[in-house]
């Protein structure tokens, strides 16, 4: 599954009047720590896909939710994961809309839903959520549970649900956060009676979660570990879970890339066996971002980054210096590029000078 299944990098807003399946009230945000869902049936009652969101076993940011919770209230569901680019980049919207319209009726819930491993442990994501300012409440959905009720597909999705239950609006994906906001305050004026009706005020995301350079994207995401990877162009074939000895293709076409050194590629993610290991690719855009983790909690593993075999200067990323230095210490999404001049084809390389790095998943904005 991609991380952005349906909707390209621009959602499709839809407003869907009269499902068949009324959503039911669902939430009351209380702020706390980590809690695990009671093993009672306060929701029995309740149809999916609702039922399934407040089974969640366990959320983040407040205590187990129920069905009577938000009686009345107007809800926001999002579905994301913290490593995915497309989530990251939703986030300044959904934290915006969290803090302007909760003293009046909108309940935001994330709906944590991950797709690799290390997104399952319930520690990283509390870290991540910190990291990124995500104060509401969030169900951990690490079995597909609520993704599955709701037919979900996509990293970012949205359900917009007024205050009888009803899902109202629906957005796979990014983009349409004017028109979401707007259906946000109708459904906010008819459980009120009175209008909200405030201006749309811009949203700026900051680093990773800037808005995508759309005029300039050319390269599309590129996995690494062999169950989805593409386009690699190292001579020696993928020695599936097995190391193996790995040299850099000479020359790169847009969108190939190839490994150096000693490396073990597994289906979720290639790890470096031993040092120094690189992985070069050939792309166009103006951000380019690796999801990496180290192969042991709590590792430090440095690395270096060039662009065309220099130091990338005033087009490194958020998480790299100018001279190209940076380190891999927690898994995530990091942005190793964020070019200020014009975009070209240009060839990308990262070496790692420590061993146990796994590498996961390149994309680009």
């Amino acid at each position: 599954m991609s991380r952005l299944v349906i909707g390209g990098l621009v959602g499709a807003f839809a407003i869907a009047m009269g499902l068949a399946a009324a959503v039911a009230p669902i939430v009351r945000a209380h702020l706390g720590d980590v809690a695990s869902a009671s093993s009672g049936a306060p929701n029995a009652e309740l149809p999916e896909p609702e039922r399934a969101l407040l089974g969640a076993r366990q959320w983040l940011n407040t205590p187990p939710l129920h069905g009577g919770d938000l009686h009345g209230k107007v809800v926001l569901v999002n579905f994301w994961t913290y490593s995915c680019i497309n989530s990251l980049r939703a986030l300044p919207y959904v934290r915006a809309w969290a803090a302007k319209y909760q003293d009046r009726g909108l309940v935001v819930i994330g709906v944590h839903t991950p797709e690799f491993g290390f997104e399952k442990d319930v520690d990283n994501v509390r870290q991540a959520d910190a990291a990124l300012g995500v104060g509401y409440p969030v169900a951990l959905d690490s079995d597909y549970a609520i993704w599955s009720a709701f037919g979900n597909e996509a990293w970012p999705a949205f359900y917009i649900i007024d205050a009888n239950g009803r899902v109202r609006g629906r957005v796979p994906g990014e983009g349409g956060y004017e028109q979401s906001e707007r259906l946000i305050q109708q459904l906010l004026s008819e459980a009120n009676g009175a209008p909200v009706a405030d201006a749309i005020a811009p949203v700026v995301g900051v680093g990773p979660q800037a808005a995508a350079d759309l005029a300039d994207l050319r390269s599309e995401e590129a996995y690494v570990g062999y169950a989805k990877a593409g386009n690699f162009v190292s001579r020696e074939r993928v020695g599936e879970n097995a190391p193996r000895l790995y040299h850099a293709a000479p020359v790169l076409q847009l969108g190939q890339w190839s490994l150096a050194g000693l490396w073990t590629v597994g289906g979720e993610f290639a790890t470096l066996n031993d040092a120094p290991g690189a992985i070069r690719f050939r792309f166009h855009a103006r951000d380019l971002n690796l999801v990496l983790a180290p192969s042991m909690p709590g590792k430090l593993i440095r690395f270096r980054v060039t662009i065309d075999g220099a130091a990338p200067g005033a087009g490194h990323g958020w998480d790299v210096a100018t001279d190209g230095r940076g380190s891999v210490q927690v898994p995530r999404m990091y942005q190793l590029v964020r070019q200020q001049g014009p975009v070209a084809d240009r060839t990308f390389e990262i070496q790692f000078l420590d061993a146990g790095a796994r590498a996961y998943v390149f994309t680009f904005g």
